[in-house]
């Protein structure tokens, strides 16, 4: 079975090259072609996952290498894999919910005229997504991590005759080069105090390095981290990511690409237990992005942003849980599962909505299409229901789990991390019940399609004539069918995962596994967390249900303004890095010109002086050389004179 594992690559990586190699005569074919290798990678998965179920826990890791990829001395990297109950995990989501969206982008990308390309670029970031999660050392997850990033860029600025699309993509790559410069220095840290970054022995040795170095480590790790999965402070780039085709968010921002952090983080859980501060500072990032993107995606009336904000929300969740040791990391991973249903059933939902809205993104211009497009409203409702922690619902038992896991850590940091997480739940059902009531519910807020030549936002290709009012009807089957099925894991993972604490006795050999000491008991928090729930509902239905929606929004509070603009991100970012770098540019060209170039200058001034000085010695005439020997004579007969008197 361990020849089997690079063939889970293999698959959607040649169909990649096929698509983006083969030329125009599979223009026709080559949308069913990336679908079928990504298919293909799913089945090999599932051919893998029903093997590894008949093994012992302890027999259930397996590796495959290839060949040596660096073969110098002191330095060997080889292009291995590993496949155990986490990798696992990643590759059944990553092929599954992947083949899903390639079946919803067939008919969702029918009319564009690059469909092809588009196809292969999925494929593309299917392969890499898989080459992270099994590469067996670091070195290699770091290609896999790097493979990411190009194709995330590539589809994100898929429609780059959109110039808000190029620029949306050229964002999401600088800030995640940046979160990239820190797993390239956590590998050299790594390799200088282990003397390798392969998994086995780095983890081995753990215990024998400072607890100094196991923090320097982590925290680059989590800058990483922070990049992919979008975290404070790197998580300027997801809101303008939605400029990419729906179907890329949800492959990149709800089941895949943000969760690469989360992987990274638990997948070095050894490092992370030997280093106390560094998980200190993994569970504040988690916190406080938890709680940003819940305000965000509050005042977001774009639904696509709305959803991104909530994406970043709910992957704080995530990191917040793999911050708290092997009292979160299994929690942190079955968030990550149940997430990646509901969120990409969420995506494809509004994805559907557009589709049948003349390509509309704004929910204020929406209302009463649950009569129009029933499947799309039961699907988008159900993964609603799922991601407020609906009791029953996949939602509940994995954002519950993650609540309690923070009460457990106990003390102070216990108490506090369980309120942020509390809150959080509130405002999550503030939101999404505002996402709901917008689009589906109220009367009719309609408006004429608009020109996507010069309307930012509107993805081309809508069939609708500008000015013409939409016509909502449901989507076609190629787009309802995976909405389908995401909405019964949406229903049903959560609850499949805790009969008989499946996910745990599955993940706990491999992440580990501590109770901590809960405060309060379950019950309680259950029953905290239903309260707010209903306070988040309850608020949202008070000022969008029981009142009309105006189809501009009111100027609001400081707040809800400061939300609009994704809370100054972008304006900070601006002042420490873009005008910051201003800055320092300038200083530079100060010290330039002034240090550096004063010094050359006037070193090249001195030289040139003294030797147009001393060019006036050598004029040519002999009568002056005779002087000057002459007068040279008489300074040594009278230096000579003077030394013997002396």
């Amino acid at each position: 079975m361990e020849n089997l594992i690079a063939l889970l690559i293999a698959a959607p990586l040649l169909g990649a090259a096929v698509l983006l190699c083969g030329g125009r005569r599979l223009d026709k074919a080559g949308h069913w072609l990336g679908t079928l290798f990504a298919a293909a990678s799913f089945g090999i998965g599932v051919v893998l996952f029903a093997d590894m179920l008949g093994r012992g826990a302890e027999d259930r890791t397996l590796h495959q290498r290839l060949f040596s990829w660096i073969p110098v001395e002191g330095f060997q990297a080889d292009m291995a894999f590993q496949l155990d109950q986490l990798s696992m995990t990643f590759v059944l989501l990553i092929s599954g919910v992947g083949t899903l969206i390639h079946i919803y982008s067939i008919g969702y990308m029918e009319h564009d005229e690059r469909r092809r390309r588009f196809f292969g670029y999925l494929n593309l970031f299917v392969a890499a997504m898989l080459l992270l999660v099994l590469a067996d050392n670091y070195l290699l997850l770091y290609f896999g991590w790097e493979g990411v990033g190009l194709a995330s860029y590539l589809l994100i600025g898929f429609w780059q005759h959109k110039p808000s699309a190029a620029t949306a993509a050229k964002k999401a790559f600088l800030v995640n080069r940046v979160g990239d410069m820190g797993l390239s220095i956590a590998i050299m840290l790594m390799f200088t105090t282990f003397g390798t970054f392969a998994f086995e022995p780095v983890f081995g040795a753990v215990g024998e390095a400072t607890e100094g170095k196991l923090t320097a480590i982590g925290l680059m790790l989590l800058l990483a981290a922070c990049g992919k999965s979008a975290q404070v402070p790197l998580q300027s780039w997801l809101g303008d990511a939605m400029e990419g085709p729906t179907p890329v968010s949800a492959l990149i921002h709800a089941a895949t690409m943000v969760t690469a952090g989360v992987y990274l983080i638990v997948r070095s859980g050894v490092i992370f237990n030997g280093a106390p501060d560094a998980q200190l500072v993994t569970t504040v990032v988690g916190a406080v992005t938890l709680l940003f993107g819940a305000i965000v995606g509050c005042a977001k009336d774009d639904i696509k942003k709305a959803l991104a904000g909530s994406t970043m929300s709910q992957i704080g969740y995530m990191i917040l849980a793999a911050g708290l040791g092997p009292i979160g990391y299994v929690f942190a991973i079955m968030h990550l599962v149940t997430h990646g249903f509901f969120k990409a059933g969420l995506f494809l939902g509004a994805g559907s909505v557009m589709h049948g809205m003349n390509d509309e993104v704004d929910m204020r211009k929406y209302g009463a299409l649950r009569k129009y497009m029933p499947v799309t409203f039961v699907t988008f409702g159900l993964g609603y229901l799922a991601i407020i922690g609906f009791p029953g619902l996949s939602g509940f038992f994995s954002k519950d789990m993650i609540i309690e896991a923070a009460f457990a850590k106990g003390g102070t940091q216990g108490w506090i991390l369980g309120g942020v997480t509390l809150l959080g739940a509130g405002i999550t059902a503030f939101y999404m019940t505002r996402v709901m009531l917008l689009t589906f519910f109220g009367e009719k807020r309609w408006q004429p399609a608009p020109d996507p030549a010069t309307t930012p936002g509107v993805e081309p290709g809508a069939e609708a004539r500008p000015g013409e009012l939409p016509h909502p009807h449901e989507s076609p089957k190629s787009m309802t069918i995976p909405m389908i099925i995401l909405a019964f894991g949406s229903v049903f993972a959560g609850g499949f995962f805790e009969i008989g604490e499946r996910f745990l006795t599955w993940l706990e050999p491999v992440t580990g596994y501590e109770h901590g000491n809960p405060p309060v008991s379950a019950m309680a928090v259950t029953a905290s967390t239903m309260v707010v729930l209903l306070v988040g509902v309850g608020i949202a239905w008070a000022m969008y249900g029981k009142k009309p929606v105006p189809v501009v929004a009111p100027r609001g509070s400081f707040l809800t303004r400061a939300a609009r603009r994704d809370l100054f991100q972008d304006d900070v970012n601006h002042v420490v890095l873009v005008r910051g770098g201003e800055h320092l540019t300038r200083s530079l060209v100060y010290v330039d010109h002034s240090l550096v170039d004063g010094v050359v200058n006037g070193t090249a001034a001195s030289v040139g002086g003294l030797s147009g000085r001393l060019r006036k010695l050598q004029n040519g005439y002999a009568r002056s050389y005779a002087v000057s020997m002459f007068g040279g004579t008489a300074i040594l007969i009278a230096a000579t004179l003077l030394m013997r008197a002396v």
